[in-house]
């Protein structure tokens, strides 16, 4: 269950960072509203998601989430740049999250 929450709460993250882009400087009330009750809603999941979690681990896969999915999504609705080298960079934070999650198993 700490997972799916973890995960939740990385979509908020994600939604966060767009509405704090669309707010403009918090001069777009409902954007302004947008990003206030995302970032509650993100970084209560990850507290409650930390109960049971290791902190290094659930930390880089929620920054990971927010990372890639506002770099997706500003690649792909909101005409940031798509090149090579970035798109690689994105796989490469992937790989990185894939890999401490395994390193954590047990």
């Amino acid at each position: 269950m700490a997972w799916i929450l973890l995960v939740v709460a990385g979509l908020f993250e994600v939604v966060m960072a767009l509405s704090l882009k669309l707010s403009d400087g918090f001069s777009q009330v409902w954007w302004s509203v947008s990003f206030f009750v995302t970032a509650v809603l993100s970084f209560g999941l990850l507290s409650y998601a930390l109960k049971s979690l290791d902190v290094g681990t659930a930390y880089a896969v929620w920054t990971g989430i927010g990372a890639v999915g506002t770099a997706v999504v500003g690649m792909l609705a909101m005409g940031d740049n798509a090149s090579f080298v970035r798109i690689a960079s994105i796989a490469l934070i992937v790989v990185g999250i894939v890999g401490l999650n395994l390193a954590g198993a047990h």
